[in-house]
């Protein structure tokens, strides 16, 4: 019989170096949704956006950034 060989598994998230220092970014919705596919409206609407041109102030982590870096033709980083 074949054994599942275990892997070492870091149990310690990546993120945590960001949140230590508290790292923040504002994200802007500066294009309309309109058109876009159902999955584009659901990225938007869980970054926290309800209405054009707004910026919300998120933390600087990985699933934020994939989440921006999926929709960047609608939202942008403002520094």
């Amino acid at each position: 019989m074949a054994e599942k060989s275990k892997k070492s598994v870091n149990k310690q998230p990546r993120v945590e170096a960001n949140k230590a220092a508290g790292t923040m970014m504002k994200v802007q919705y500066y294009r309309s949704m309109i058109c876009t596919p159902e999955k584009h409206k659901r990225v938007v609407k869980g970054l926290g956006f309800t209405r054009l041109n707004q910026v919300v102030v998120r933390e600087d982590t990985p699933s934020i950034r994939g989440m921006v870096n999926t929709v960047p033709h609608l939202v942008r980083i403002v520094e």
